[in-house]
């Protein structure tokens, strides 16, 4: 019995951690476009978008909060895949 909840204790772990990263990831992108695109009409007459003069400061800072995340999250990822190499070679201790 210990050796099952002790699997499902790690496989909550492993379900949430490839929640986060695996779809969490790109909804914070496509969340950071959205806010980008607060400033867009579409114009009925031709099909295209036509924009407005300012975008909302707010948009803009969800936006960039958002593309900062995802840029984190990928550095990190590299760093962590890379860590045993950059110790190994420069003597960088990353995590």
């Amino acid at each position: 019995m210990e050796t099952l909840t002790h699997t499902l204790d790690s496989l909550w772990k492993v379900v949430l951690v490839g929640l986060l990263l695996g779809a969490g990831l790109p909804a914070i992108f496509a969340l950071g476009l959205r806010a980008l695109a607060v400033g867009e009409t579409p114009d009925d007459a031709t099909g295209t978008t036509q924009l407005r003069t300012t975008r909302p400061a707010a948009a803009t800072a969800v936006a960039a909060l958002c593309f900062a995340v995802v840029v984190l999250a990928i550095a990190a990822g590299i760093l962590f895949i890379m860590k045993d190499f950059l110790d190994n070679t420069f003597g960088i201790s990353v995590f």
